[in-house]
């Protein structure tokens, strides 16, 4: 097992950290850009908001094949070959004017990326050791945020100065020079053993993941928690590039430097867990963000920044628990638990966008808070249910 401080640990976070960067600047490369891609083809926010769903939907559409295709194959040659295939799809998209081609594109884009998303952890859960597996996921969502916050900014700056397909080729050749990278540092796997079940006794056994009450209660918690928080962003973006801001998109873009909170909190969140244990660090989490949402109410540019960091610091703590309670849960297939864990997370991104962009069409950043304000509530409830269900299991135990 890769003990924390070894040779072998640092060129396991690194790579998996390096891999994880290039795969969400890759998935979040057109968020920022929505209000101009509204612009050009003249269609309202929920709309072109396509671009953006499509690609989180195929991700999360995609993560269970590639997982199941992982417990035969292996972890390592799963996550390389999602890194190989980035750059084609992403070269694909040059040249492409019109929307539902775009649209086509990045459903395809989803797809590459979740040979990657869904295999990564688990891969961490084989070789890593109980210690570095909680330090190493923390670092991991860590590498998650700061990719968001790298492919949003760069989408917005260089997209809004150069075009979008420029800096799609650029970061497409990027990704490429990455992957070799990632390639060549990655150890190789020493712990898994193949699968010798079909894919339909695989798949069998990943949805029976669903039955277990605190598998699933922690895949709802981060569905719901993704369905905010990425959306409350891209609402934010359409709510600064209009009256009476009406900020550039690339000035725009900045706010995701707001992610940085996040990345703080998710690579706290190992510590955390360890003392105090995850589910109040969840608890936690959700109270701050909800407290986030209602400070970014102001129209004042400062108060929508300490909102936004506030939010982002608080999603990015229950993600980095619940991620890290579905993998360590998990009794067997952990990477197909974790992969039902990431269908929920995107799933909710997918759909949450459509919900409070509507919500922000009705009735402004008001509508926002009154429908984050529900999906909060549920959070909460889920939250309530996994304590109870944990507290039974303890007792069971003793």
């Amino acid at each position: 097992m890769i003990e924390p401080g070894t040779t072998e640990y640092r060129a396991a976070t690194w790579a998996l950290a390096l891999g994880s960067v290039l795969v969400f600047a890759n998935l979040y490369f057109f968020q920022p850009l929505l209000p101009l891609l509204a612009l050009d083809f003249g269609l309202p926010a929920t709309a072109v908001n396509g671009v953006h769903a499509a690609t989180t939907l195929g991700l999360a559409l995609a993560l269970l094949p590639w997982a199941m295709l992982s417990e035969r194959w292996g972890r390592r040659p799963v996550l390389l070959l999602s890194l190989l295939l980035l750059p084609m799809v992403g070269l694909a998209q040059l040249g492409v004017a019109a929307l539902w081609p775009l649209i086509l594109l990045r459903l395809l884009m989803g797809i590459a990326l979740a040979g990657f998303v869904a295999v990564a952890v688990a891969y961490m859960a084989e070789e890593f050791s109980p210690r570095a597996l909680t330090l190493a996921v923390g670092a991991f969502v860590a590498a998650n945020s700061l990719g968001g916050i790298l492919g949003r900014i760069y989408g917005g700056l260089v997209g809004d100065w150069l075009g979008w397909q420029s800096a799609a080729l650029m970061l497409a050749l990027m990704t490429a020079c990455g992957g070799l990278w990632v390639r060549q540092t990655l150890p190789q796997a020493r712990a898994f053993v193949p699968t010798e079940a079909r894919l339909g006794g695989q798949l069998r056994t990943a949805l029976g993941h669903i039955g277990n009450a605190r598998l699933w209660l922690a895949m709802a918690i981060g569905g719901l928690n993704f369905a905010l928080f990425v959306n409350q962003f891209t609402v934010m973006g359409f709510r600064l590039v209009a009256p009476p801001h009406q900020l550039p998109v690339a000035v725009a873009s900045l706010i995701f430097l707001c992610y940085l909170s996040g990345t703080l909190t998710s690579r706290l969140s190992g510590q955390w867990s360890l003392r105090y244990g995850p589910l109040s660090g969840m608890m936690l989490g959700t109270l701050i963000a909800m407290l986030g949402v209602w400070v970014a109410r102001s129209e004042t540019l400062w108060a929508m920044v300490l909102g936004l960091l506030l939010i982002s610091g608080g999603a990015f703590l229950v993600h980095a628990l619940a991620y890290a309670w579905v993998s360590q849960h998990a009794q067997t297939a952990k990477a197909s638990a974790t992969a039902l864990y990431l269908v929920h997370y995107y799933l909710g991104a997918s759909l949450g966008g459509f919900w409070l962009l509507y919500c922000y069409e009705q009735k402004g950043w008001d509508g926002v808070m009154a429908g984050s304000a529900l999906l909060y509530a549920l959070m909460l409830a889920a939250l309530v249910g996994l304590r109870r269900r944990q507290s039974v299991a303890m007792v069971g135990a003793t």
